[in-house]
């Protein structure tokens, strides 16, 4: 770290202090002021978008930011702060920037990566079970990973699986040997108890994301029963000691009307979350259920009532596919995030199983500039339509040309499966959504063309 990023730093964090004094008021002021610290310029049209929101009173996003500061434990709400929006933000941007224009790639912002892929649940349309249960990246490999990761600029780390929570002791173990980066964890939530509720409270580093489908039946419906119950457990112990949480959520033909409803939106906030990743269902594996992918008219349901809570409700939301928009359309590939598994290898995203690099013979950097992430480089977005931004869901075809072109192999090692026909039973969905996502791109005020 230059110098001058550490000034800016101590700056940016002296300004969180100034907030806490009185947060309705001097939020929009530490605004003004991080904006003038960003050098790169990459943080302003974020920056506008919160002040915007930020204006009104009644809009869910300033709710939900004066919320912060009275259910969040003081000391990890600092500290998350440092991590995402000075760390991983403010002066990681340009180290991004650099590497990206030296070596002609893409460079992440955040990895996600598999501890293990063992797991304590079978859920329906987890692609983690097609891995099997004998996968593991070692306490060691993981510590690389983020060794070469904050190297070059990258300092959020989210772990999926299988259950990341079965290496309790080693996630831990990392927060304490990185606390510069933000931790987060795709999790089941049932093996969240009072010792790790306590544990995290001390590193304060870590937040969970604990997946939910709805209420009970639902969940059950896909998780197995009981896991409903085992999460609310969960949540309470958290909400105690006043820690920060979200709820990762994937919407299936099966429930899409319930997942966007009011009803569910209240109750997440009633539950405590602070955040939802949304996620629609892909067919991913050879025994993939098909028939759980959510309709076109599901899909428009899910865009029109995310877009209309975040006015209205305390609850950051972001929809993986929905909001192509916001992002320039797909954001795998390094563009964003990528997904490395529990065997190493290092994919474009945790729904593409292909890959030509490995981290137990390849650098990151090295992943990044191979033919399949040279590719997604090159091809992004891969529609001009930032509605349709996914080259399996929305445009297929694209992975199979960029797998066929690159060499990348199946990393499933169960039932390897074609980029042909993993795209292939995407074609109708892909086909309904197009003239669905035209309209409301043209609706938006933008041209699709």
């Amino acid at each position: 770290m230059t110098v001058a990023d550490k000034i800016k730093q101590a700056a940016a964090v002296k300004a969180f202090d100034y907030i806490g004094k009185d947060p309705e008021h001097n939020i929009p002021k530490v605004l003004d002021k991080i904006k003038a610290l960003d050098d790169s310029g990459s943080l302003n049209d974020h920056i506008a978008g919160i002040q915007k929101n930020f204006r009104d009173p009644d809009n869910g996003m300033h709710k939900l930011a004066l919320s912060l500061f009275e259910d969040i434990d003081p000391e990890q709400l600092k500290k998350l702060y440092e991590e995402m929006a000075v760390n991983s933000m403010l002066l990681s941007a340009k180290t991004r920037a650099q590497v990206r224009e030296k070596n002609g790639c893409n460079v992440p912002w955040a990895i996600l990566m598999d501890p293990t892929s063992a797991c304590n649940l079978k859920c329906t349309g987890c692609w983690a079970a097609e891995y099997g249960h004998t996968l593991n990246l070692t306490l060691d490999e993981l510590d690389n990973i983020i060794k070469q990761g904050t190297e070059l600029g990258t300092y959020v780390y989210l772990y999926s699986g299988g259950e990341p929570l079965v290496r309790k002791k080693d996630i831990i173990t990392l927060c304490e040997r990185h606390p510069e980066c933000l931790f987060t964890a795709f999790t089941n939530g049932t093996l969240i108890d009072e010792e790790f509720a306590d544990e995290m409270k001390r590193v304060k580093n870590f937040v969970p994301a604990i997946s939910v489908e709805g209420f009970e039946k639902d969940t059950d419906f896909r998780r197995g029963a009981g896991t409903f119950q085992a999460t609310q457990r969960a949540m309470k112990l958290l909400r105690e000691r006043k820690l920060l949480f979200g709820i990762s959520c994937c919407y299936t033909s099966k429930n899409a009307e319930f997942i966007g409803s009011a009803e569910y939106f209240d109750a997440m906030i009633s539950w405590g979350a602070k955040f939802c990743w949304f996620f629609t269902y892909m067919p991913v594996g050879k025994g993939a259920v098909t028939d759980l992918m959510a309709t076109a008219e599901q899909r428009k349901y899910m865009y029109r009532q995310v877009r209309e809570f975040r006015q209205t409700k305390p609850l950051f939301t972001m929809d993986f596919w929905n909001d192509g928009e916001y992002v320039g359309g797909c954001i795998a590939g390094g563009r964003c995030f990528l997904h490395i598994n529990a065997g190493g290898d290092i994919e474009p995203c945790a729904f593409i199983h292909y890959s030509d690099s490995n981290i137990r013979k390849d650098t990151l950097l090295e992943a990044y500039c191979k033919p399949l992430f040279q590719a997604y480089h090159a091809n992004q977005p891969f529609n001009k339509n930032m509605l349709r931004p996914c080259p399996v869901l929305d445009n297929p075809g694209r992975l199979t040309q960029m797998v066929n072109k690159s060499g990348a192999h199946s990393t499933d090692i169960l039932a390897p499966e074609t980029a042909k026909d993993y795209s292939d039973k995407c074609v109708d969905k892909a086909t309904k959504w197009a003239p669905v996502a035209a309209d409301l791109w043209h609706e938006s005020g933008k041209d699709a063309k």
